[in-house]
């Protein structure tokens, strides 16, 4: 066992390519926005601050890497993926690449992008134009580069994030959909790509150090799991979608922090024997795109799980262990059997995830663990898995109430059950009652409605600014009805009918 720090560890400036050349950095806090620098060190204002929360879009930006083979975000040699600069961390950005609306002017004339959004009137009084029109610019890079056109649904949901107050989104869509009718101005990415591979080999642990407070990146799996036993106290940081609101809406100090973003090993999403095996790492996108291929009825719930560029940065892992009571994964993953997989040095441990999380914000991890994966079983080919999200506003919001949902029937009988709730109590739970009024009975509106008053038993849901406690106590009662009409053997609806609106949707209403 090592102990302390390596002598030879030694710290270095940010390196990243931005407007054609690689950009060094070395006098910024690690918790420096990208926003923040672009701003008011680069002087490139294009980029708006809206919410600072990482909800509005007005800050897009797309960051490039160097993409594997395999990668299904690839253009012409890099990974290309939209980002919040108001909450993503400088050094996050080492080794990559930094494009913002700036980049889009080329030899003086509009972009397509940006000639489109004029034809089609899809700008009123501006400030949210640049996010817009960097969403827009990555959905066209990468359907340029598969030569194909997206539909008006899908420009809708690579918008999900960005948000109009006066515009509409009418003329926007319409502009998405006029870009590729101009003539085409693919993005040169070689020079991106030749100054990337450029740069000095990056060594196992990245360091950057700036008025005592240091960022750590390692780039292996155990190196990750030693220095967190080391450093027990250090900031974990994945995404950055929770951790970066601490510091640009409660102004808090991090300490030292230690980035996951650079651990490949925790990235795959791989099937180890009977097990899905979904590393702490995986970009929620990815984990949730796993998800739905296997139950196709979980997709309403991933495309309603934030924004894009949250689903690009956030990570399923981080989700999991950060334990909020309205997280959206981990009804889900209970409904699927879940386990967690938590590591310390050397020491692998699993658990089911229900019994990871004791109270509210409070788990089971020991100082110096780490989430390692999340763990699915392999369950019966007749298991029918339904997820439902109930919020605000359809897109890009935080969850009133999320349920998760997973029954197996022989004939009508109910041979295994698992219903699990977000938003009804301090942690995300099972709803142990109800399915206990459920099991072996058959799946009819008689269990159904014992099993509907044995809610009362698993949970007293608190009034918030997000729903009452009788609206929460009313919808758990009306998602169990649903979840029947779809799931009983008799005339059930259809799979993909979690919502009117949801329906609507995917067929392009």
């Amino acid at each position: 066992m090592r102990h302390g720090l390596p002598k030879d560890m030694s710290t270095r400036p940010i390196r990243f390519f931005h407007r054609g050349q690689i950009t060094t950095v070395s006098d910024a806090s690690p918790t420096r926005t990208v926003l923040d620098w672009l701003r008011e060190d680069a002087k490139c204002r294009g980029t708006k601050e809206g919410c600072n929360e990482g909800d509005c879009g007005a800050c897009t930006v797309v960051v490039g890497e160097l993409a594997r083979s395999d990668d299904p975000n690839a253009v012409r040699g890099l990974s290309l993926q939209t980002v919040n600069a108001c909450i993503k961390f400088l050094p996050t950005l080492d080794g990559k690449a930094l494009f913002t609306v700036e980049d889009l002017k080329g030899d003086g004339a509009l972009h397509p992008v940006q000639q489109a959004m004029v034809d089609c009137h899809g700008s009123q009084c501006g400030f949210c134009t640049p996010g817009f029109v960097m969403s827009l610019w990555n959905s066209y890079e990468h359907h340029l580069e598969s030569n194909t056109r997206p539909t008006r649904q899908r420009l809708a949901d690579d918008l999900s994030e960005n948000l109009c107050r006066c515009t509409g989104y009418r003329p926007i869509l319409d502009a998405g959909l006029r870009m590729f009718e101009l003539p085409q101005a693919k993005l040169d990415t070689s020079r991106a790509v030749d100054a990337l591979k450029g740069l000095p080999a990056r060594e196992m642990t990245f360091e950057y150090e700036h008025a005592g407070t240091r960022f750590f990146a390692p780039r292996t799996l155990p190196e990750l799991a030693w220095l967190r036993e080391e450093m027990p106290k250090a900031q974990l940081l994945s995404g950055s979608t929770d951790v970066g609101l601490w510091v640009t809406k409660q102004f808090r100090q991090l300490g030292d922090v230690l980035y996951v973003g650079e651990v490949e090993e925790l990235k795959r999403i791989e099937q180890r024997g009977d097990q899905l095996w979904i590393g702490a790492g995986a970009s929620l996108e990815d984990a949730w795109r796993s998800l739905a291929q296997r139950w196709p009825a979980l997709t309403d719930v991933w495309l309603r799980f934030a924004s894009l560029p949250v689903r690009f940065a956030g990570t399923m892992g981080g989700n999991v262990a950060n334990g909020s009571p309205i997280g959206d994964s981990p009804p889900i993953l209970m409904a699927l059997d879940a386990q967690i997989e938590l590591r310390k040095g050397d020491r692998v441990r699993r658990m089911p995830l229900p019994d990871y999380y004791i109270d509210y914000m409070k788990n089971h991890l020991e100082p110096g663990e780490l989430v390692q994966a999340v763990l699915i079983p392999r369950l019966p080919t007749n298991l029918k898995v339904r997820g439902y999200k109930l919020s605000k506003r359809f897109d890009c919001d935080i969850s009133a109430l999320c349920m998760g949902a997973a029954i197996e029937l022989d004939g009508s009988t109910v041979v295994s059950i698992r219903l699990a709730f977000g938003g009804m109590a301090g942690t995300v739970k099972r709803a142990r009652n109800a399915e206990a009024a459920l099991l072996g009975l058959q799946w009819d509106e008689r269990s159904l409605a014992a099993a509907q008053d044995a809610l009362a038993k698993d949970f007293t849901p608190l009034s918030d600014m997000r729903a009452s406690n009788g609206h929460r106590e009313l919808v758990a009662r009306n998602l169990l009805h649903r979840f029947w009409l779809e799931t009983r053997s008799a005339d059930p609806l259809p799979s993909d009918a979690t919502s009117v609106y949801a329906c609507m949707a995917h067929e392009g209403a």
